[in-house]
Formats: C-alpha cells, structure tokens, sequence
C-alpha cells in the first residue's frame, strides 16, 4: 500500500510538470495572477475586505520590470476578472489579459519588480477599461488604496476614485499611485489563453464564458474573499 502511495504521488508530481511544461507563458502568467491574488490576500495588513466586497473587477499583474529605456518607465502584463450578471451581482467571471505600459510604479526597491493589484470600484471605470487604452488619472481617475485599518481614514479618496492601487515589493504591501501609466486589453494574450480570437469586452462581459483552468485559482480565490458584490450599485 505504502508504496502505491508513493508511485501515485510521483505520477502526480510527473504530471503536473508536464502539464506545466505545455502552458504557453500567457497561460502560466494567467496562473500566477492567481498565486499573486492569494500571497496578497495572506499578508497582515492587506487590502480592506469592504472594499474587495465593493470593487466589480480586479486586475492583477505580476513582476511589472522597469524598463531599460526612459526614467521612470515601467511594463508588466496581467489579466482583470470581473463578477458576472446583472449590475455585477454574480460569481467571479472568465479573466481577460492586460498589460500596463508607461509612467512609474514610484515603488520599486532596488530594481525589484513589482506586482499590482488594482480595484475597479465602479462600472464607469471597467467600461473604460474595456474601451481601449486608458491613461490612469486622466482617462480614469486613481488612487493609492487604503489597507487595513486605514480604510476608515481615506474614506474620501476612495469613494472618489474609479480604480484603487496597490503595490507589492519584497514583502512590503502598500497603496501606489500609477497616474500617468496606460492600461490596454491584451487581446493578443487573451487569444493565446483562450486558443482563439477574442476581445477583452466579449469574454469579461459573457456570462456564459467558461474559465479557463490557469485562471480557476484566481476565480476561486476572489469567490472566496468576496462572494457577494456589497457596492451600492449592485443592491439597486
């Protein structure tokens, strides 16, 4: 029996390396969206449950690198995942790729990179999202979010704000200001993920879309911190 158990751990361990080994890397970026959802979520003082619970998309993005061309220049590509139905009051949808260009995170350590974590509070800042390329803080307004206990103190520049962010660097959590970076669809990405042509709107805004399984952890993971959608817009 023991040594049953043994060769069927081994042939699981096998498998998932070669299952990981046919990922594409938009794939596998797709499933670290999701690791990178979790460790944030894990941290003492992360982002305020009350917000998570009003916020009708997130948007992750893993390791955003300065580039080395232009002071202040950063680049990094991630997936948004929005809660499904009417006024965004069901589960946690299908993820659609994105990618971050421009401006400065203002958070790096050392040339550490990044990962962000970003809120869309309201539906006007996910329809600009979806839209096209967006210039934060001029297409759709932005703010460092709140964390833990001082949700309370910065209740007005989140109230105000369409898209709340955060940075994580070295183990150091905190709200960051992205004014001035450009967020756009990755529909090129998208396409890699889904093994097809399709654009950001039409997966994000389809509730019969299934979820791809690199993206089921990061689904799962938001299911589970914020199952219902609490913002004023969805209990009308």
């Amino acid at each position: 029996m023991k040594k049953y158990l043994v060769a069927a751990a081994c042939l699981a361990l096998v498998s998932g390396a070669v299952y990981a080994r046919k990922l594409n890397k938009e794939q596998k970026r797709l499933a670290e969206c999701g690791v990178v959802m979790q460790e944030v979520l894990n941290v003492p003082d992360n982002i305020p449950h009350e917000l998570l619970e009003k916020a009708e998309c997130v948007i992750v993005i893993p390791s955003v690198k300065k580039l080395a061309f232009g002071v202040g220049a950063d680049y990094g590509r991630g997936a948004m995942i929005c809660r499904t139905g009417e006024h965004f009051r069901g589960a946690w949808g299908a993820p659609a790729m994105y990618a971050l260009e421009g401006g400065s995170v203002g958070f790096q350590i050392g040339g550490e990179a990044t990962d962000l974590v970003l809120l869309v509070m309201n539906g006007k800042g996910m329809d600009s999202i979806l839209s096209s390329k967006v210039k934060l803080g001029a297409d759709a307004s932005v703010a460092g979010g709140p964390k833990g206990r001082d949700a309370s103190a910065d209740t007005d520049a989140w109230m105000r704000a369409e898209i709340l962010s955060y940075s994580r660097s070295r183990g150091l959590f905190a709200g960051v200001s992205l004014e001035g970076s450009t967020i756009r669809p990755d529909n090129e990405a998208s396409e890699r993920v889904y093994g097809r042509e399709i654009k950001a709107a039409d997966i994000v805004r389809s509730d019969k879309m299934s979820v791809p399984a690199t993206g089921r952890h990061l689904a799962a993971v938001l299911q589970k911190s914020a199952p219902r959608n609490e913002s004023e817009r969805a209990s009308n």
